[in-house]
């Protein structure tokens, strides 16, 4: 069984039991992780394909690290005036490690239900009626004088 699933703007494909490195995530290492975004999946030869995602599908993984990419190097030159320019980039990547491929959406609630539940707010706010400004009568003194012709 495998399934290609969407994470970081990038489409992986993975089998129970792979090692990936996908772009960083924002979780610790040992933690589970569930994407929700999975494009296709094939259980022993029946291909479901999704439109543009498949129902209830989900991938669990656990993070094993955080590590960075090789440093890259970008270098700039403009010939015959003296200019260069050397820039360097890595990568945070994050090491994952697929545990399992749940086609019925109950690997999600399992994942939903390790997280602490975040306290109900109680306290609505007041609405307060705005009351129209009564309108101020036009006095004489106010009004423009008008231009005779």
């Amino acid at each position: 069984m495998y399934a290609v699933f969407e994470t970081g703007g990038k489409q992986y494909r993975a089998g129970t039991g792979d090692t990936l490195t996908v772009e960083k995530l924002e979780a610790e290492a040992g933690k589970p992780v569930t994407f929700d975004r999975v494009l296709l999946v094939n259980n022993d030869g029946q291909v479901t394909i999704g439109s543009p995602l498949v129902e209830q599908a989900n991938v669990v993984v656990d993070v094993v690290e955080h590590k960075r990419g090789p440093k890259l190097i970008a270098f700039k030159m403009k010939r015959r005036k003296g200019h260069r320019c050397k820039i360097g980039h890595r990568q945070d990547l994050t090491v994952v490690k697929v545990t399992d491929i749940t086609t019925s959406g109950k690997a999600k609630k399992a994942a939903e239900a390790e997280k602490p539940k975040a306290a109900k707010k109680t306290a609505k706010k007041a609405v307060k009626k705005k009351e129209p400004k009564p309108e101020k009568a036009a006095t004489p003194a106010e009004e423009k004088p008008k231009n005779k012709e």
